[in-house]
């Protein structure tokens, strides 16, 4: 059944939404096939229902979503709408928040992750996250990437594991070049592995960063605006290890660059104000003929 509306339907079917809107932002009833994206398979992540809070202030309200996996979902959206909220929510970082509260579904491959028996360890490790700033740790560029690993247990390394005959330092050497190679960084590297990672350009440092998620072999990998603080070379490295990635993971990034949505992504998701997810449909569709007017004016740039 064809979801397009027409022009005439679009104007007699709109109504005031819940919530304020923004200068420039008109009023309009979210219809709900605007935001039902149908595509073969399951999803690798399933949100219903989703609602965040901080305090009194309604974030994320009443959000549905299917995520497919081995793809690159974009979530686009002014200041405030709530798209990094929702990334967040993913992998229950807002956890750390004190005044954060969640409602609703969230599972990956069926298991729900806001269960009471969710490890959250295993959780992150499965769903990794890329920050907007570069943030290596003051170590080596080895140690940057070995770290997880160790921490989690699947490599064993150091003075005491040699003495008990579990020195998996071999193992440790191909898990950081294979990393680095993925992140397309080790031909930049791989004669100063023992470098301080802070010596880094800042779009090594993002690709650094990149490569230490998937040392721990996550199965996703959420970015939060990765290319915000770079210039354009390093922002096309980026895109380029994204498209990449997108061949064995499942990528779901928030960027407030339009067109880099358009270039990158498969499916994007469109919040507007008041933290509602306003469309969410392939790309090319979004960007060339999206059935929401609120959609349309924001892409065409007329608030946001």
């Amino acid at each position: 059944m064809s979801n397009v509306v027409t022009e005439s339907e679009r104007r007699t079917d709109t109504e005031p939404i819940a919530g304020a809107t923004t200068t420039g932002e008109s009023d309009e009833r979210i219809r709900e096939a605007w935001t039902t994206y149908e595509f073969p398979g399951d999803a690798k992540l399933a949100v219903e229902d989703l609602n965040v809070w901080y305090g009194d202030d309604h974030a994320i309200q009443d959000v549905s979503m299917d995520i497919p996996e081995r793809s690159v979902t974009a979530l686009i959206g002014p200041s405030g709408c709530g798209k990094s909220t929702f990334l967040r929510s993913l992998n229950r970082m807002n956890d750390r928040i004190t005044a954060a509260r969640v409602e609703g579904s969230v599972s990956l491959d069926g298991q729900e992750v806001y269960g009471p028996d969710t490890n959250l360890v295993e959780l992150r490790k499965r769903v990794g996250m890329v920050f907007q700033s570069p943030n290596p740790f003051p170590k080596s560029i080895r140690e940057n990437v070995s770290y997880g690993p160790r921490k989690h247990g699947d490599v064993d390394t150091g003075l005491l594991a040699r003495l008990l005959g579990r020195d998996d330092s071999d193992e440790a050497a191909e898990l950081v070049e294979r990393a680095l190679r993925q992140a397309a960084l080790w031909e930049e590297v791989h004669d100063r592995l023992e470098d301080n990672a802070l010596g880094l350009s800042g779009g090594q440092q993002q690709r650094l960063c990149i490569a230490r998620c998937l040392a721990v072999d996550p199965e996703v990998i959420l970015m939060d605006e990765p290319a915000s603080a770079l210039d354009p070379i390093a922002t096309a490295k980026i895109e380029d290890l994204i498209d990449d990635l997108a061949e064995e993971y499942t990528v779901v990034i928030v960027t407030h660059n339009m067109q880099q949505a358009a270039r990158i992504s498969d499916q994007t998701a469109v919040f507007l104000t008041g933290g509602q997810l306003a469309e969410y449909d392939e790309t090319d569709k979004i960007f060339e003929n999206p059935e929401s007017q609120r959609v349309e004016d924001y892409i065409s740039g007329k608030f946001g």
